[in-house]
């Protein structure tokens, strides 16, 4: 569709995306009358594409990040935004994107704010996961190769960094350079061959010479 609307009020966005079916709607995060999420809230089965929008970077843009899904910080840069809308107009698997924003609202529902699943862009497409199953992440050069319980692997298209942001509020600890582990999954802590930690599906992990006190003390705090 063509054509633009413009609301700052939560039950007033509602109201016009009820009647008109946009292509895609940049949704501020902070509205006049609540959040965006919000309005996403009271439109079951949007038809449309979103790209959040925010000048802030709070709790919200982390659960926008664990559902893989576009914002844009402001003031907005134009070629980002020009990304975001190409990525969106040439979206194949729209049952994966309503996962997303499943995802999302899901997340988005707990009184914490701690995202309990995560969406992860692998080669093979999106993968929805459950938090609690990774049981760690090892750097694979530009991408991550995330390990779960049952030791199934999936190579994903971001840096190792970028998961030891996003999981350090879930018991996740960087102990090494190529590793970041799930605490509540370690099994024991092997001192022969210089140290490395066993996890609970017996798999090894490198443990760094300088991460070694700190990693006890993140145990201790379990």
């Amino acid at each position: 569709m063509t054509g633009h609307f413009w609301t700052r009020k939560v039950d007033e966005a509602v109201k016009v995306l009820s009647v008109m079916s946009p292509d895609v709607v940049f949704l501020d995060i902070e509205l006049q009358t609540g959040q965006g999420f919000d309005v996403l809230d009271k439109i079951k089965d949007p038809t449309f594409e979103v790209i959040f929008t925010t000048a802030f970077e709070k709790y919200a843009i982390k659960a926008i990040k664990f559902s893989s899904l576009d914002y844009l910080l402001k003031p907005i840069d134009l070629d980002e935004l020009k990304q975001a809308v190409e990525k969106a107009r040439n979206r194949m698997d729209t049952n994966v994107y309503r996962q997303q924003i499943d995802t999302l609202m899901q997340n988005l529902s707990k009184e914490t704010y701690k995202q309990e699943k995560i969406c992860l862009a692998t080669t093979g497409g999106m993968e929805f996961i459950a938090i609690e199953d990774i049981v760690f992440c090892k750097a694979d050069g530009s991408y991550t190769c995330v390990v779960l319980k049952n030791k199934s692997k999936l190579l994903v298209s971001k840096h190792l960094k970028e998961y030891e942001a996003l999981l350090g509020d879930h018991d996740f600890m960087r102990v090494h350079n190529s590793y970041v582990i799930n605490l509540k999954e370690v099994k024991k802590y092997i001192k022969a061959d210089g140290g490395y930690i066993m996890m609970s599906n017996d798999m090894h992990v490198s443990l760094s010479p300088r991460k070694k006190e700190e990693l006890i003390d993140a145990m201790k705090r379990l």
